[in-house]
């Protein structure tokens, strides 16, 4: 299977192809200076120059099996990931963007970060936890660590959960009896809003930095999860609600669109495509 990481231009709907390659590469995210795109693939994390185009190896130390939920803090020093190489399930760790040593942040498992708060103090991730029953949920906390905070409740399931960069909102999927779609949530776990209702299965809702738009991957009706290998959209819809616009039908799904990638001017995002 071909990876192909691209980006779209969201006024006119260009794509342009950076690199391809036989390797299996996932979640672009854009460095808060422009300069790079962050990747995972085969376990590690890797550093993806824009302008002399190659994949540059992060120093993860013990962590070699990352999966495609990481991220770069609002400064850009340092990097959150998900692993279970020390816990044999998914844990999030800090760690310089440079590459290093990483730190431990949550004490439970499995969790699986996906955003990080405009201020740079808060993480925010899903969960699965006993007092959860056998559903993931949003979670938030400290950057540094310590008790951890439920944001939601009474979904079947929920992903993907990313600040809008006001900091006053958390988007999120979340399924209900069969129905997956985007919401946002006040930080705090109140003011619950349905911002899509459609017969598409909804994923990864990620706000523009300027705060106008929400890019997410749009899966046929009747898919279950997020898989790989599939035909998907991606879709951007206003900050506030309404009619979404498709912007590309491609092959992909898990690893497409999984995290915040899109570039700081706004006008653009990042993500992976597959080609048989």
């Amino acid at each position: 299977m071909k990876s192909i990481l691209a980006t779209i231009d969201i006024e006119t709907g260009t794509e342009t192809v950076l690199y391809e390659t036989d390797r299996h590469l996932e979640a672009p995210n854009w460095t808060p200076d422009g300069a790079a795109l962050i990747v995972n693939g085969g376990g590690r994390l890797y550093r993806f120059p824009l302008d002399n185009p190659a994949l540059i190896e992060i120093d993860t130390g013990f962590a070699k099996a990352l999966n495609n939920d990481h991220g770069l803090s609002p400064d850009g020093t340092m990097l959150a990931v998900s692993d279970g190489t020390e816990t044999g399930e998914s844990c999030i760790y800090t760690l310089p963007v440079t590459g290093g040593v990483p730190r431990r942040i949550t004490s439970q498992t499995p969790s699986y970060w996906h955003g990080w708060s405009p201020d740079g103090e808060t993480l925010a991730y899903v969960g699965k936890r006993p007092e959860t029953g056998d559903t993931f949920q949003v979670f938030t906390i400290g950057q540094n660590g310590g008790a951890e905070k439920q944001v939601t409740r009474d979904f079947d399931h929920c992903d993907g959960p990313d600040y809008t960069p006001d900091g006053k909102w958390i988007w999120f999927n979340g399924e209900r009896s069969g129905s997956v779609q985007l919401w946002r949530i006040r930080l705090d776990g109140s003011d619950l809003q349905q911002m899509t209702s459609d017969e598409r299965v909804n994923w990864f809702p990620h706000p523009s930095p300027d705060g106008r738009f929400v890019a997410y991957l749009a899966y046929e009706a009747g898919t279950t999860g997020h898989p790989a290998n599939r035909p998907v959209e991606l879709r951007l819809m206003s900050v506030d609600g309404g009619t979404p616009r498709i912007l590309r039908s491609l092959f992909g799904g898990q690893g497409t669109l999984n995290v915040p990638s899109w570039a700081p001017d706004s006008r653009r995002f990042a993500y992976v495509k597959y080609e048989p």
